[in-house]
């Protein structure tokens, strides 16, 4: 799994997973529960992460879309 976000932004979290589902990329997000047990105060990013396979194609879709 490779790393092609981090946020505490739900929103732009939200945005970037339809993105890449748009494009057919599966991605999984890490560090939920971790962020909801510090009280959501932003210690705690959560991580969006593809398939190494897929983190070429991950990167330029958010690229393309002015998000990273």
């Amino acid at each position: 799994m490779r790393v092609v976000a981090t946020t505490n932004n739900m929103v732009r979290l939200s945005f970037l997973r339809a993105l890449l589902a748009d494009a057919g990329i599966a991605a999984t997000v890490l560090d939920t529960h971790a962020s909801a047990i510090e009280g959501s105060i932003g210690a705690i990013p959560r991580r969006l992460v593809v398939a190494a396979a897929d983190e070429v194609r991950a990167r330029r879709v958010l690229a393309d879309a002015g998000e990273i």
